[in-house]
């Protein structure tokens, strides 16, 4: 059993980060909420539509990129689209569009080895996004970048949120992601997963990811939630002495 007694809401704009101990059933919740997977209990609304399979409604940002190789970037960003059967001219505009708000514009011709990992990143983000999605869900999308660049695309994820709001459920490892990033963060348990609590990020957007790091609030959350994580580790160990 992945998950016990699992129930939240996630409101319209709203972005949701959810953090968790490894092996807690955060990717089986991604894949459950986007339909990739059936739940065997209960089940996903959105909208009060139940979602029963994948829908068009619903895209996914994976931790390593997802890109067609032998496909150009600009082909990898309308891959979408062009399954809806969406006009050439329409989905010309929409690459165009978001490989300029993730940085790639003039990169469009380039294939994915020609591009570092955090362009390939943006460009998935731009995939997920130009099919206009009502649920954007983000599967540790920076977690294989180095801190720079995760702290770059943390930043753009921000301002990209400010010019075109998604409801987002945002899986993370990071506790300094899940405060800068999100609105709400939903602390998992161990295996099954199950609600621990569910924390408010009380900082206005926009933010400033820097700032961050001395701001009372996001330390006072920051210590809240890594006690938390701590104590469930050393419930675990203790279960296996």
């Amino acid at each position: 059993m992945a998950f016990e007694d699992l129930t939240f809401e996630v409101a319209a704009g709203e972005v949701l980060c959810v953090i968790g101990p490894s092996g807690c059933g955060k990717t089986t919740l991604l894949r459950v909420l986007d339909g990739l997977l059936p739940a065997d209990a209960g089940e996903v609304l959105i909208d009060g539509r139940r979602v029963t399979g994948p829908s068009t409604d619903i895209a996914m940002v994976f931790q390593h990129f997802g890109l067609f190789p032998w496909k150009r970037l600009d082909q990898n960003i309308g891959y979408g689209l062009k399954l809806r059967g969406r006009p050439r001219a329409e989905i010309d505009r929409a690459v165009g569009h978001y490989a300029r708000l993730v940085g790639l514009e003039g990169f469009e011709r380039l294939y994915p080895y020609q591009l570092s990992g955090g362009m390939q990143q943006r460009a998935g983000l731009a995939r997920a996004l130009a099919v206009n999605p009502s649920v954007l869900l983000m599967d540790e999308p920076f977690g294989a970048l180095d801190a720079q660049t995760r702290e770059t695309l943390q930043e753009e994820l921000l301002a990209i949120l400010e010019r075109e709001p998604k409801t987002m459920v945002f899986v993370t490892h990071s506790v300094d992601e899940a405060i800068g990033l999100g609105d709400r963060i939903l602390l998992l348990g161990s295996r099954p997963g199950r609600v621990r609590e569910i924390l408010t990020v009380d900082i206005p957007r926009p933010r400033d990811l820097a700032a961050l790091r001395a701001d009372d609030r996001a330390i006072k959350l920051r210590l809240h939630i890594a006690a938390e994580l701590r104590r469930e580790a050393e419930a675990r160990r203790a279960e296996r002495v």
